[in-house]
């Protein structure tokens, strides 16, 4: 027998019972509509963004004819160029500093060739240079020019060599063997870039972790971060340039992420971020070396924790994600120090120190975006 709110109820139920079929057949609609998004451009290119992917073998013979691999750039011609230290090597037991910063060592400038321009096919010896020249090379980059710059965490200098005439520098940024903090002085400066305009870019680097901007005479333009501004730095590592974004990211090391600044190459506020910002997720590690392609910055982590290995890390800058993890297939990381990618965009390659080796990675479809301009120059 049919009570009172008997059909009240059961148009309630009949109503409930259309409404989730209308749900059900929206919520189908709805999701086969992702996956139909998921399965066109742009999505496919970010699933798909390339994988370096190690070449075996490579070098494998540099382990007994170099010293501690502290950097390494790519010249013009897509070849390798590292340099490292010889026979002196550095680490947590070396006295070559006081509690001041300043230099103690008493052998002189290094006797060996420092600066060493390696086959990309190979791995081979082609080329030396740098005897009696640094005492404590940390980072190395070669310009668009072909120009060779370094820096000293020693002599708390920058310096640059003009192509094919090495004998001395024709810049020199800092002070030598004075670290400090003013417009004039770094404190072991780890890091160049030098941008298409000519700005030079210095992360300085273990002690006062900042990043300082020159014009192309050496007069200082700007330091990032400055007056309080967020986010601080502890010891960039290594820094990289994105030109056509106008970014400067670096490697932010023992707060162990990357940070993006806008390096204020762009004129146009239009066509630049122009705020800060911060990619980090809790497997980074310690980070120290960086290299830029295109929209991506490859990234590279060193020794942190036992749980957290060496790896490197693929990051598409304007999702400002991770979207790739990768490491050497033939065995693991140990102590990453500094990365570097070809011109073309197709070679990626990592330094480590202790072992002292240098890594090469191929990378499917290069890019020369890391090449152009802001989209209004």
């Amino acid at each position: 027998m049919w009570t009172r709110g008997a059909p009240t109820a059961l148009l309630l139920l009949c109503a409930a019972l259309s409404t989730a079929v209308i749900a059900s057949d929206i919520r189908e609609i709805f999701y086969s509509q992702i996956r139909e998004l998921l399965n066109t451009p742009p999505f496919i290119q970010k699933k798909t963004s390339p994988k370096p992917t190690e070449v075996i073998n490579w070098g494998i013979n540099l382990e007994d004819e170099l010293g501690q691999v502290t950097g390494v750039s790519v010249n013009k011609n897509g070849q390798p160029v590292v340099i490292h230290r010889g026979r002196r090597s550095l680490d947590s037991s070396s006295q070559f500093f006081n509690a001041s910063n300043n230099y103690i060592g008493k052998d002189g400038p290094i006797h060996e060739n420092t600066i060493v321009t390696l086959d990309p096919l190979d791995g081979k010896i082609v080329q030396s240079w740098g005897k009696d020249l640094f005492y404590m090379p940390h980072g190395i980059t070669i310009d668009h020019h072909n120009n060779t710059w370094v820096t000293d965490i020693a002599m708390h200098q920058v310096l640059k060599f003009p192509y094919k005439n090495h004998d001395r520098p024709t810049l020199r940024l800092g002070e030598l063997f004075t670290p400090g903090d003013s417009e004039r002085r770094f404190c072991k400066p780890t890091s160049v870039a030098i941008a298409l305009d000519g700005h030079i870019f210095v992360a300085d680097g273990y002690c006062n972790s900042r990043i300082m901007k020159f014009n192309h005479e050496g007069a200082l333009v700007r330091i990032f971060p400055q007056n309080g501004e967020f986010p601080s730095l502890l010891i960039p590592h290594s820094i990289t340039l994105l030109h056509h974004l106008g970014q400067l990211c670096v490697a932010d090391r023992e707060h162990m992420r990357v940070v993006c600044f806008d390096a204020g190459l762009c004129p146009n506020p239009s066509s630049r971020r122009t705020l800060p910002f911060i990619i980090n997720q809790p497997d980074m590690g310690r980070m120290f070396g960086i290299a830029s392609n295109g929209d991506l910055v490859y990234a590279v982590s060193g020794p942190t924790f036992s749980l957290i290995p060496a790896q490197g890390f693929t990051i598409d800058l304007k999702a400002e994600l991770i979207v790739e993890h990768w490491k050497p297939s033939s065995d693991e990381f140990t102590n990453p120090h500094d990365m570097a990618i070809s011109p073309l965009g197709d070679a990626l390659y990592v330094t480590e120190i202790g072992p002292n080796r240098v890594w090469k990675f191929n990378i499917e479809g290069g890019t020369t975006a890391n090449r152009r301009r802001c989209p209004d120059s």
